[in-house]
């Protein structure tokens, strides 16, 4: 059977149905496996799953079912159904926990059966058309998810791939400038440079042309000499000779990370999304771009608007990345058209790359992995070191992770782009859950620290008269039929007297405070006047006594807050004004006015 590898060859996997007992059943899978990559053209990686999908379950009919040799999805008796059943109930036992590989093996087989049981010369016997129509019987397992590029990284990262689009882009250009001094070889020569780049940049002879024209490397001037390594043996300088003149007209896969890696970077968007990029998906305005995202995975479409810079705050020559999604687009496009209209592609891919392969120009779209093309490759020739895998997928999450620190871990706005279930599932870990997490700390926090410590206010006799000055209530927030109420005593709560007793912090909205006068100093509604001063010295006095019948621990947590405001109110008064208050208390026999219900707390 023939698969396509990472870099679109051809490649040969094979299976023998001979190597089982149920070899007829092995030979049914393995038909429909053929028959479904010729149709779909799967790659490598996919072929070598159905295949091991098919040795796996033939391995278990092998060793589980009576008479193994007459096994066939055509007969009723070996009956396949509780095999299957069984096969999937034991797969996951030879995978590592969490494992994604038996859901893909037993979506593979699934796939298989369901090919043949929609051919209409192919019967089927058993029971599979549930499993088939239905769930496969296991769970998905998980990934093991990768953390974000630290910020430093990721400065390295743009920095790097800044410089690299503009050592590409000059490289081209100065191709192409060398293709237009150039004419047919076939009428001024095969061995001079400018004419065999304008024969490829202008399709008048191909790569095997030149290859059948070019004279033997002994043969070629200086000035072609020059573009093939000096130690390069004679019957591979054709070779290395092509993909060089091809790399002066035309990207390549290490050429088009740079691209990937800063269109992310300026988007926020998966690496899938921006490789899929066409021109269709790109809708241009004055100095903006409206491009459509989509994810294949999660059958979705997406519209998002980039902007350019203002052509005032536009540098010709900047020294710092810039990330740009309307320029770099349109970068893209402008180097990928000559290749599409050659391969005929339409609409034209942004990410098209063009490689020598055997002797002859093959035309791709990106795709960022394979022999000596993946990441890791790319940094290891840019020199550019970074902690933890060479995933481009951590690129992702790093926008992730300055997206939740910009919306303070808000999920509804940082899943904006997919689902809340997806965020939690792939995203909110490492970095971002500590944001996130810190975040909801903090609120809580925050929540009741505004309560606590936005306590009362404390107003001396020569405030209290100033109230009634113009300007001076309003400062407050009070009217002037509530500066009359706290003075006559009708907002009095005891302990002090307050704005609004039915806008209290700890209780519902139209609610009278629940928690009055106990929590009065803790409380941002509260004013302490003068005439207060008996009871707030009770009340001191009372907390007093609560602090030694009390843990220390207990005292701290329930009435620490409130004995640190009230101390702090009485070190307002004068001691005269504390003396005086004494001799009242002491004179007219005043008591501290608690509800009866606060007594069951405190005693």
């Amino acid at each position: 059977m023939t698969g396509l590898d990472p870099r679109g060859r051809p490649v040969t996997v094979a299976f023998d149905p001979a190597v089982h007992i149920c070899t007829e059943l092995a030979a049914e899978l393995a038909d429909e496996w053929v028959e479904l990559a010729a149709a779909a053209g799967l790659r490598e990686s996919s072929c070598l799953t159905y295949r091991r999908a098919i040795n796996s379950f033939c391995t278990h009919v092998d060793a589980t079912v009576g008479a193994p040799q007459h096994a066939s999805l055509a007969r009723e008796i070996p009956e396949l159904h509780l095999a299957v059943t069984e096969w999937i109930r034991l797969l996951p036992a030879s995978f590592p926990a969490g494992s994604r590989r038996p859901y893909a093996l037993a979506g593979r087989l699934r796939m298989l059966i369901a090919r043949r049981i929609a051919h209409p010369g192919r019967p089927v016997a058993g029971h599979f058309d549930g499993w088939v129509a239905g769930a496969v019987g296991m769970r998905r397992g998980r990934a093991q998810e990768v953390d974000e590029f630290s910020r430093a990284d990721k400065k390295k990262l743009i920095q790097a791939a800044w410089t690299d689009r503009l050592a590409t882009e000059a490289r081209i250009r100065a191709g192409w400038t060398r293709a237009a001094a150039g004419s047919d070889p076939a009428d001024d020569g095969w061995t001079e440079p400018n004419n065999l780049l304008w024969a490829l940049a202008n399709g008048a002879w191909t790569c095997e042309d030149l290859t059948r024209l070019l004279p033997p490397l002994p043969q070629w001037p200086p000035a072609l000499r020059e573009l093939a390594p000096d130690d390069v043996l004679p019957h591979l300088a054709r070779g290395y000779l092509l993909r060089h003149l091809v790399r002066m007209l035309f990207p390549t896969d290490m050429d088009l990370h740079s691209y990937r890696i800063l269109l992310m970077a300026a988007t926020g968007r998966a690496s899938e999304e921006v490789v899929a990029l066409d021109e269709d998906d790109l809708e241009y305005g004055d100095r903006s771009v409206l491009i459509d995202f989509t994810k294949h995975r999660a059958r979705s479409r997406q519209r998002r608007s980039y902007s350019a810079p203002d052509e005032d705050h536009r540098d010709l020559h900047p020294s710092a990345p810039r990330l740009d999604a309307v320029e770099l687009t349109l970068q893209m496009l402008q180097m990928a058209r000559p290749l599409a209209e050659r391969a005929g592609m339409a609409p034209v891919p942004l990410f098209l790359r063009a490689s020598v392969d055997h002797n002859a120009l093959t035309i791709r779209r990106f795709v960022g992995k394979g022999s000596r093309a993946a990441l890791a490759d790319w940094l290891k020739a840019k020199e550019v070191t970074v902690q933890g895998p060479a995933d481009i997928r951590r690129l992702r999450k790093s926008g992730k992770v300055e997206k939740a620190i910009a919306f303070k871990g808000r999920i509804s706005d940082i899943a904006d782009d997919h689902t809340e279930e997806t965020f939690r599932t792939h995203y909110a870990h490492g970095t971002t859950l500590r944001v996130i997490s810190g975040h909801v700390i903090t609120s809580a926090q925050r929540h009741w620290l505004d309560k606590a410590l936005n306590g009362p206010l404390i107003l001396s006799e020569d405030a209290e008269k100033e109230l009634a000055e113009p300007g001076a209530a309003e400062a407050l927030g009070l009217s002037a039929a509530d500066v009359e109420q706290l003075r006559s005593g009708e907002m009095d709560m005891g302990v002090s007297s307050c704005r609004d007793p039915f806008a209290s912090p700890f209780g519902r909205p139209g609610q009278l405070c629940p928690v009055a006068p106990t929590r009065c100093l803790e409380c941002r509604n509260a004013f302490v006047l003068p005439s207060n001063l008996p009871q707030l010295l009770l009340f001191a006095a009372h907390l007093e006594q609560l602090q030694h019948r009390l843990a220390p621990g207990h005292f701290h947590a329930l009435w620490g807050q409130s004995r640190a405001n009230v101390l702090e109110a009485l070190s307002l008064r004068t001691s005269d004004e504390i003396t005086q208050a004494h001799e009242r208390i002491a004179a007219e026999g005043l008591t501290l006015n608690l509800p009866l219900s606060t007594r069951v707390e405190f005693e």
